[in-house]
């Protein structure tokens, strides 16, 4: 008996419940994978289901570490949305939130005798210079030589992981840190204010937050912004209507590695006070951040939302290894499941399956 083929053909048309039914359908496919990675690790995975949510959202400790951990997802994650609008897929987000942070501590080790009105907004600029500018890079490459972006900004990663080992191993050692990998700490001026007895450093929260807003704004209510949707939507189009596609493919990349080399920033002034390797600084809120883009549906508003409930999956999955015993790999895996079903729920927003017989 012949079996039916399956063929994809592209939709002429969507329906508007159809995004969210195949958003819906990959989380939970999602979740159904990772409920099995847990079986066979010999987890319940109710039990890690719980642990999970009171990890992140059942305690006021647990809360006040996913805001902590929102606020660099917020930055990065609102930056790759503008990114892929325009059809940069930036994937090296991680990076530049590196070089934000070697930028941020270049100035507070440099001028530690600023006033905070002064020192702190100059951590801000330059953290997000320094984002912009290793994001150009692939972003000229891109533009200039026609060199696949996705691969010069991922090895571009590994380029800012091995500077910032550079650093806190070679010339910016502390001088009082009994030989640690950590700078010395930044001035008191140096040290953006925390909400008492947290770790929400609200000052960049709140310029996250707007950011988001911004970039929303920027995106559906100015010429720049529909030149940028066309672009992401229809390259050739936006080439025929004029458009300069070099400047708009530049512009959102600097703007997307701008936004988090602050995230990178906001860790080092507000979290840490200090430059230290970089897993310590980052368990990897660049790459998160694509997940957040993609959840949002390339949404800055409801990159938001997204950005909280990813940053209340890395507090739960810290709190699982330990109460559960499990890899510390276990959250990273997670992460992927997710940004794989969700990518893979596009899919079905522009095609449709047809069986052959």
């Amino acid at each position: 008996m012949k079996l039916p083929r399956i063929r994809f053909e592209k939709r002429l048309t969507s329906p508007r419940w159809l995004p969210v039914a195949s958003l819906a359908g990959g989380l939970a496919l999602a979740m159904l994978t990772i409920a099995i990675i847990f079986a066979v690790l010999g987890v319940n995975p109710l039990v890690a289901f719980q642990r999970i949510f009171q990890g992140g959202f059942g305690s006021a400790y647990g809360l006040q570490e996913t805001i902590t951990k929102t606020i660099p997802l917020i930055l990065a994650g609102v930056g790759l949305t503008l990114a892929f609008k325009g059809r940069m897929y930036n994937i090296g987000a991680e990076g530049q939130l590196l070089i934000g942070a070697i930028f941020a501590t270049g100035i507070a080790r440099a001028f530690p005798d600023w006033p905070s009105f002064l020192l702190i907004p100059a951590l801000f600029i330059v953290g997000f210079l320094g984002g912009a500018l290793w994001a150009a890079i692939p972003a000229v490459l891109k533009t200039r030589f026609r060199v696949d972006e996705v691969l010069t900004s991922l090895m571009l990663v590994y380029v800012a992981n091995e500077a910032v080992k550079f650093l806190v191993y070679g010339p910016w050692r502390g001088s009082d840190t009994r030989g640690f990998p950590i700078t010395d700490e930044f001035s008191a001026a140096a040290q953006i204010p925390s909400i008492k007895s947290t770790r929400i450093h609200y000052p960049t929260l709140i310029v996250a937050i707007l950011l988001a807003i911004l970039v929303y704004l920027l995106l559906t209510r100015t010429k720049l912004g529909y030149e940028i949707r066309v672009t992401g939507e229809n390259p050739d189009a936006s080439r025929y209507a004029g458009m300069d596609y070099q400047k708009i493919a530049l512009l959102v990349m600097i703007i997307s590695g701008g936004l988090a080399g602050l995230a990178g920033m906001g860790e080092v002034a507000g979290i840490h006070f200090r430059l230290r390797p970089p897993e310590a600084i980052s368990p990897g809120y660049g790459f998160t951040a694509i997940i957040v883009a993609w959840l949002a549906r390339l949404n800055p508003l409801a990159a938001i939302l997204t950005s909280f409930l990813l940053g209340g999956l890395l507090v739960g999955g810290d709190a699982i290894q330990i109460a559960l015993n499990l890899p510390a790999a276990t959250v990273q895996i997670f992460n992927g499941v997710i940004l794989l079903f969700v990518i893979a729920s596009e899919l079905f927003n522009q095609y449709k399956l047809r069986l052959e017989v």
